[in-house]
């Protein structure tokens, strides 16, 4: 049986068409990517030209894109609302929010790290019932744990909601971290126990390096689920000046009149120390984010 080879011709010409084919596809997968982008991307654009409009313009019928008249003093003139202490709000979120991640980074490492290395009686119900934790949200807990900050004489003050926030996300970082503690080889630490590292040092000096896309996936993840908290805060915190962004953003819109550019300008700034930190950690997140996808 004689096999017929390709001539020169066809070899080129069925070249030329795989690399056309390439081309193409990396053109489609461009443009389905930049329309998803655009997509979701529209919502903050119009967050941002809304907070430099005036109210009246906001709700012109048929409304503009574009501001007529640019006003970017709704910014200024926001931070000094007699009624809602924004300043005040916007450094009650940044202390709820990094004390909160922090001591939840504080829990969740040495927890997982415990689970993912010993196999102690329990293991697996202690799990689950970690797990089971995710599943309830703070508003279903809310007059017991009201009730508790009144006995602990903690009710309406930073460190209730950086404990509500704390227990809420401790979990997830938990198996998060379970579980790229448990994909670093056995055999590394027991190597450095040779060399004479105590299990401490080993989990410092060793561990914590080769699981730290786990750490930075955590650390985001509850760093902006405590930065959106909503629920916990409108009820626990009662003091103005106590209150995050999420919950002064609501005294703008009222029954009857809303302040939107207002709204729109509170939201802008918001998120803009989220979007920092994405930016900062983005190479690390997403490193996390797919790391034990290929083996």
């Amino acid at each position: 049986m004689t096999t017929t080879l390709p001539t020169p011709e066809v070899a080129a010409t069925t070249a030329k068409l795989f690399v056309s084919h390439r081309k193409r596809r990396r053109w489609e997968l461009t443009a389905v990517g930049v329309l998803l982008a655009a997509l979701f991307l529209i919502p903050y654009v119009v967050m941002v030209l809304g907070s430099l409009k005036s109210r009246a313009e906001i709700l012109r019928i048929p409304p503009t894109y574009l501001p007529h008249v640019w006003h970017p003093d709704n910014y200024s003139t926001m931070w000094s609302t007699p009624e809602t202490p924004l300043p005040f709000n916007l450094a009650s979120t940044i202390v709820i929010s990094v004390s909160a991640t922090l001591l939840v980074l504080a829990v969740a490492i040495p927890a997982a790290y415990y689970t993912a290395r010993r196999r102690f009686p329990g293991r697996a119900a202690f799990l689950g019932v970690v797990l089971v934790t995710q599943m309830l949200q703070p508003t279903v807990l809310v007059t017991g744990l009201i009730r508790e900050f009144f006995a602990l004489g903690i009710n309406d003050t930073w460190l209730a909601m950086i404990l509500v926030n704390a227990a809420f996300n401790l979990s997830f970082a938990v198996w998060i971290l379970h579980s790229f503690f448990a994909s670093v080889p056995v055999e590394i630490e027991e190597a450095a126990q040779l060399d004479g590292l105590s299990r401490w040092q080993i989990l410092t000096r060793v561990s914590l390096p080769l699981v730290w896309p786990g750490i930075v996936t955590a650390t985001i993840f509850v760093m902006v689920a405590c930065w959106n908290e909503f629920a916990a805060s409108l009820v626990i915190l009662t003091t103005p000046e106590n209150q995050p962004l999420s919950v002064a953003l609501t005294k703008f819109i009222g029954q009857y009149d809303t302040a939107w550019q207002y709204v729109f300008a509170i939201s802008t700034v918001g998120i803009v120390p989220v979007v920092i930190l994405f930016a900062f950690i983005e190479k690390r997140l997403v490193a996390g984010l797919t790391a034990g996808s290929v083996k």
